[in-house]
């Protein structure tokens, strides 16, 4: 019985730069945050909803 000789190094794999990774995801959660919390401002200072202040409704 002959024994498979073992890699001497470890293959250092970087996260992908683009797609669904950990990181964009995270970017992408606190973005949204920001947004609805911006939303909520200005709502607040207005008195008007989002679609009314866009002149939407």
């Amino acid at each position: 019985m002959t024994t498979q000789p073992q890699p001497t190094t470890t293959p250092n794999l970087e996260e992908p730069k683009f797609g669904f990774n950990e990181y964009a995801e995270r970017l992408n959660g606190r973005a949204a945050m920001i947004g609805f919390l911006i939303l909520i401002v200005i709502e607040y200072l207005t008195g008007k909803g989002v679609l009314a202040w866009l002149g939407l409704r």
